[in-house]
């Protein structure tokens, strides 16, 4: 009977605690939603442009967590969740365009709060199977109560066309619980080649339009100039 309340007991702590755990990490991501917000509203203001189309925001679940920690051949506790997983709470932002990503990326190096520990270009290297996407892994500072704490989060930045792929890959690979078949893994590779050429004609396109955009402005700010002289 003892045996039996003292299991119970344990069990209450170790979901409590995983609450605390998750909870930290729900924090980390709404800090980081609340910058890239903020950005957003900058651009629009002084660019009129805005860079991101959208953002998601995602925590693993506690199966997801598991799995990859076995995955990763280490013993399944708190210790190793906090230490060995980067990407349980993650942030998405899809932007419009190639250029986009990078003015993103320049932009978390110039934020004085966010460090970034880890940074992988899957766009200039894709992965074998096609996946492009700019991957960081940053420390975002969170207050609670007992303090300061240093909370991890993987921010992807892709295109539109790369989410969809990569989108559409994910179930395919859920479908083949991962094992795919070799005509089905060549034909997503081959769509990545397609996705890459309209991912750069589209950059090229939003180039152009933004430095006729400028131009427009430019000539705008002169006409005032020179109308205010009379």
């Amino acid at each position: 009977m003892n045996n039996s309340l003292i299991n119970i007991n344990e069990i209450k702590e170790g979901a409590l605690q995983l609450r605390k755990i998750l909870l930290m990490y729900e924090s980390a991501l709404k800090e980081m939603e609340t910058k890239i917000n903020i950005i957003s509203q900058e651009f629009e203001l002084l660019y009129k442009y805005n860079p991101i189309e959208h953002i998601k925001t995602r925590i693993k679940t506690p199966e997801s967590i598991v799995k990859k920690l076995r995955k990763k051949g280490l013993e399944v506790t708190y210790k190793n969740l906090i230490n060995e997983i980067n990407d349980v709470a993650g942030i998405r932002i899809i932007c419009s365009f190639i250029p986009d990503i990078y003015r993103m990326v320049e932009m978390f190096e110039q934020t004085p709060d966010v460090k970034i520990i880890r940074k992988k270009d899957y766009i200039k290297n894709p992965k074998p199977s096609g996946y492009s996407s700019y991957h960081l892994i940053v420390l975002v500072p969170v207050s609670f109560s007992k303090g300061m704490t240093n909370v991890k989060v993987e921010i992807q930045i892709r295109t539109i066309a790369m989410d969809f792929w990569a989108s559409l890959e994910h179930k395919i690979k859920y479908k083949y619980d991962e094992r795919l078949p070799k005509n089905i893994s060549k034909e997503l590779i081959d769509c990545s080649r397609i996705v890459n050429k309209l991912d750069k004609k589209m950059s090229s396109l939003g180039n152009k339009l933004i430095e006729e955009f400028d131009m427009e402005q430019n000539k705008k700010t002169k006409n005032k100039k020179h109308i205010m002289k009379f």
